[in-house]
């Protein structure tokens, strides 16, 4: 069958064929992109609910360590001990709240960083995130 330029002449059935899988291919590519996009982001909040949840367990923890120094405080001070800051016992919880403050302050910087890489995706300038 010989070929005419006419616009009004069917396609070649090769021709609709690679038209339909440029089509279909570029649907799939951006459904791919769309589920990374939202398993990167639902994967980013996991991260961030998990350290809110550990940073409110680390302040429960600080919390009860100062009320167990306090306490343990106020029972030397009551006994007649007037040093006692410097008794083994009151340094050790002072160990173990440095050691708790520390970690929150970690689990804080973690906290930031998710946030920054949130920031970064959606190429935004950074600020506080609200979650």
């Amino acid at each position: 069958m010989p070929q005419t330029n006419d616009p009004r002449e069917p396609l070649e059935h090769s021709d609709v064929h690679d038209k339909a899988k440029g089509a279909t291919e570029k649907i799939w590519d951006a459904t791919l992109k769309t589920f990374h996009q939202a398993t990167f982001r639902a994967n980013q909040y996991k991260r961030l609910a998990q350290k809110k949840i550990d940073l409110a367990s680390l302040h429960k923890k600080i919390s009860a360590t100062y009320s167990e120094l306090g306490q343990l405080i106020d029972e030397r001070r009551e006994a007649g001990d007037l040093d006692v800051m410097n008794t083994e016992e009151v340094r050790d919880m002072l160990r173990r709240l440095d050691s708790l403050k520390q970690a929150a302050a970690t689990l804080e910087a973690e906290k930031d960083e998710i946030k920054a890489e949130h920031m970064a995706e959606e190429g935004e300038p950074p600020t506080k995130m609200k979650h």
